[in-house]
């Protein structure tokens, strides 16, 4: 479904991606890991068109995306933190986009408009919103138009535990659907429960790309945070 080649992008002398390759399939759930400054977002942003790769390609279902934009509507894009214009009511935004994208109403997927009881709070203006309520807001637009790859960014945070358990059985429900997840998050929990395979960066290469059971197996340890750490203890040694 996805296939980076060769994905290199610096900005000044920093090189944020350096020779990034990977192929992710339909039906895979991975985490995108590594330290601050390690190429996650880069990487995020030349998947969505935000910014160019100075060397390298990146193939969806075959066809190279770089200078095109069409490909970007089977892409569902939830940001660690939306932003919206402050005046704007939640049903306002959510119309609009429909509207936007109206040819593509014949397919929208409504669930977490009505897990999230969205219609209580669309006549709210944006900025009277929690952060957590914004957050529903963001997954909704995400999930709305049943894209073929998601990229989740932080995708719990600032949710209240009941939300959090709500999109946490959405993302495994559209996994199940063979759809590609790409997701980040700090909370290790969450990506043991959601992530079948572990992509770990630092300074923009990959340090390794595998599943979370091949890990577990070679390291013997049980968690994930145990495992990333024999991983990373092995490669320094």
């Amino acid at each position: 479904m996805l296939d980076v080649r060769n994905l290199t992008k610096s900005f000044g002398k920093m090189k944020a991606l350096d020779n990034f390759s990977a192929f992710m399939e339909a039906g895979q759930s991975i985490a995108l890991m590594g330290p601050n400054g390690s190429g996650k977002t880069t990487f995020i942003k030349c998947l969505l068109g935000l910014a160019t790769p100075d060397e390298g390609e990146i193939i969806f279902e075959g066809q190279s995306v770089l200078g095109a934009w069409e490909y970007r509507r089977h892409i569902g894009y939830m940001p660690q933190i939306g932003r919206y214009p402050d005046h704007i009511k939640v049903g306002q935004i959510i119309d609009m986009v429909r509207e936007i994208r109206q040819n593509e109403a014949e397919n929208l997927d409504d669930d977490l408009l009505k897990a999230f009881h969205i219609d209580q709070f669309s006549h709210k203006a944006m900025r009277t919103l929690s952060g957590g309520m914004r957050q529903k807001v963001s997954a909704c637009l995400a999930f709305l138009f049943n894209p073929k790859m998601l990229i989740l960014d932080e995708p719990t945070a600032g949710l209240d535990p009941l939300s959090a358990e709500v999109l946490k059985e959405k993302v495994l429900a559209e996994k199940s659907r063979d759809k590609l997840v790409i997701l980040t998050s700090h909370i290790f929990s969450d990506l043991e429960e959601l992530t079948s395979d572990i992509l770990y960066i630092i300074d923009g290469k990959i340090q390794f790309y595998e599943p979370i059971d091949v890990l577990k197996e070679r390291t013997g340890e049980p968690k994930l945070n145990r495992v990333l750490a024999h991983v990373m203890r092995g490669q320094n040694n």
